[in-house]
């Protein structure tokens, strides 16, 4: 049984070292489209008293998570094409970490990246981030920093907090052609 085990963790290690490898050798190329999980962010869900226009009422980065963020940005710029534009959701810790990460002038809010409200709301801001993804056509890479639930309506998979999707848009669905986990 013990060798079993060892043999599935040294099979899955390369893999995952693979893998980051891939999506950097992707974002080097450029015009890639990246779905980002906000960096760490203890806990589930938002107080009771939540406010979109006031992070002391909402959930947001740990100093891990600010750490996380401003290791993203560094290996982004050590590893990867030029970022052209950063959308990020209205949230402080989706908002913090593309700021953190990118800069703040680089960053600009696309509050369909958002959490939504109901299965309503959440299928226009599906549209309209399929629709953005579509019209882009940068030679840098477009990075969308936002949250689990609506990376699982576009491509139908979790992501870790502070985990780069790259997209595959061929076709009619979204799908992750590589994945980077900052940790």
């Amino acid at each position: 049984m013990f060798r079993i085990v060892l043999a599935m963790a040294l099979f899955a290690f390369p893999l995952a070292a693979q893998a980051t490898e891939a999506g950097w050798a992707l974002l080097r190329n450029g015009g890639q489209v990246v779905l980002m999980r906000h960096a760490n962010a203890p806990g589930n869900g938002d107080p009771a008293n939540f406010d979109i226009e006031k992070c002391g009422t909402q959930r947001n980065l740990s100093d891990r998570g600010r750490q996380q963020a401003r290791r993203i940005g560094a290996l982004f710029q050590a590893r990867a094409a030029p970022i052209e534009r950063v959308l990020t959701s209205r949230y402080c810790r989706a908002r913090d970490t593309a700021v953190l990460a990118f800069g703040a002038d680089e960053t600009e809010i696309f509050a369909a990246l958002d959490i939504a409200p109901d299965e309503a709301a959440l299928a226009a801001q599906k549209a309209e981030i399929l629709e953005r993804i579509a019209n882009f056509t940068g030679s840098g890479n477009l990075v969308m920093v936002t949250h689990l639930e609506i990376i699982d309506a576009l491509i139908g998979g979790r992501a870790r907090e502070g985990e780069a999707i790259i997209l595959s848009r061929g076709g009619d669905n979204l799908h992750a052609a590589a994945r980077i986990t900052f940790n």
